[in-house]
């Protein structure tokens, strides 16, 4: 489960266990607040789920008398038979019309999502849009990184930090892959980070925190990166 400090909105990731199904006093490692955090809930009974009633079949209509049509005006010389429906040119161009839009919107979207350099990006840019670029320029800065053994017996990792956008543009946040690795540049733990909101404005920055319990204790070195970059 995920404890939120109520005075500085520090996020914890904590098992289950450690917490209780009657809770138990926590306390901030961030700001030092202590408060009471219930235990996770029980899941409640799904509702039984009945199968609809079989559709009754549909009345079978009875066939309508045959109607006898004589065209007086008919001419065999003509190309085609005198009941053949006109063409609407204005209508074919008008459906062509709207299928040439929906390509472009799908055009659109595909560079908004995955991003292009040149003049995909500036498109998007002045439609409003925000910009991924390929390099991932946004930056880390005032990370830092904390151990400590909780009252529970295990022992919290937590990182914390700022993702800047030096940019003049809004960029698109990736999730942030963090690596620890021990004395020798082995990789020994890693997880995802989900950062807070998917876009940052330009010259904008975002804080990001997380924490994990009892990580492998030969790690000594945190390596920050986003997915993707």
């Amino acid at each position: 489960m995920i404890l939120v400090c109520p005075e500085c909105r520090t996020r914890y990731v904590v098992p289950d266990s450690a917490i209780g199904v009657d809770g138990r006093q926590v306390r901030c490692a961030s700001c030092k607040h202590s408060w009471f955090q219930e235990g996770p809930r029980a899941p409640e009974p799904e509702a039984p789920v009945f199968d609809p009633p079989p559709p009754e079949p549909a009345p079978v209509p009875a066939p309508e008398p045959a109607v006898s049509v004589e065209y007086r005006d008919y001419d065999a010389f003509r190309h085609g038979p005198p009941f053949r429906a006109r063409r609407n040119p204005a209508r074919r161009w008008t459906i062509a019309a709207v299928i040439a839009g929906l390509l472009m919107l799908g055009a659109i979207g595909a560079i908004h999502y995955f991003g292009t350099p040149g003049f995909a990006a500036d498109i998007a840019s002045k439609l409003g849009l925000p910009v991924t670029q390929t390099d991932v320029p946004l930056r880390f800065a005032d990370y830092t990184v904390e151990r400590r053994d909780l009252e529970s017996g295990n022992e919290l990792f937590a990182v914390s930090g700022r993702i800047i956008n030096p940019t003049d543009r809004a960029q698109r946040v990736p999730d942030i892959i963090a690596e620890l690795r021990d004395a020798q540049g082995r990789l020994v733990y890693s997880w995802t980070v989900a950062p807070s909101r998917r876009t940052l404005g330009p010259r904008a920055e975002l804080e990001f925190n997380s924490a994990k319990l009892d990580v492998p204790s030969n790690s000594r070195e945190l390596n920050l990166s986003f997915s993707g970059g």
